[in-house]
């Protein structure tokens, strides 16, 4: 399949990694988006932070573990797998255009224009999630596509069970950008977590998700937060 590098364009910056721990790839017919799970120089532009094999395979296999489980149980809620090439470490999904990001950046406009109850739609996916025992911290709007009218999750190579953690964030630093990593910390001292101590899954989901409040509007934010209560 002809695949090709798949970026944000992001005003004042231009081409952007569209992922920090795989390489994004996309058919030019904007139908079919690949995870592939290399480290991939060219890529990320010199820029890789997961560089460790050991590293690398953990998220590839948390990816497949909690993509298949999805699969299973909230089908409607990611996008249909096409392929899961385990020799290649390559993930081929059905799409319908660019990522919810990407698609408010090319047109300058919100969500709210682009698809009027992703709130909504948003929402149900984490609670799927919650219910599922899950805490998910790839919150990022291109974490989203939409297909026929729905919202679709990716990226589950960052996320836990109720059965793992505590974790540590600093022990995730090469996976959160140097921009989110800022966001979070001036969350971390108003509320008292430690960057380099054990934490609780829920209580870095509440962060996670605060550290998003450029992405989303603050509503939107404290109702997901309320999931996790």
């Amino acid at each position: 399949m002809d695949l090709e590098y798949y970026y944000n364009n992001v005003p004042g910056e231009g081409l952007c990694r569209n992922n920090l721990i795989y390489t994004s790839l996309i058919s030019p017919d904007k139908k079919v988006f690949c995870q592939h799970y290399i480290v991939d120089s060219p890529y990320h532009q010199g820029k890789n932070q997961v560089v460790d094999k050991s590293l690398m395979d953990s998220k590839w296999n948390r990816e497949i573990c909690y993509l298949n489980l999805m699969k299973t149980y909230h089908p409607d809620l990611v996008p249909k797998v096409l392929d899961i090439n385990i020799l290649e470490r390559k993930i081929l999904l059905e799409i319908d255009g660019v990522d919810l990001w990407q698609q408010s950046l090319d047109r300058n406009c919100t969500f709210d224009e682009i698809l009027p109850d992703w709130q909504e739609q948003m929402l149900t996916i984490i609670q799927a999630h919650r219910d599922l025992g899950w805490y998910k911290y790839s919150m990022h709007p291109s974490s989203y596509f939409i297909v026929n009218g729905k919202l679709k999750s990716i990226n589950y190579f960052f996320t836990y069970s109720e059965d793992e953690g505590p974790i540590t964030l600093k022990d995730h630093e090469s996976h959160i950008s140097l921009n989110r990593q800022r966001q979070m910390r001036e969350y971390i001292e108003k509320i008292g977590v430690s960057w380099d101590q054990p934490e609780p899954l829920d209580v870095l989901q509440k962060l996670c998700f605060d550290s998003f409040r450029t992405n989303y509007p603050a509503d939107f934010i404290e109702k997901a937060k309320k999931i996790y209560d």
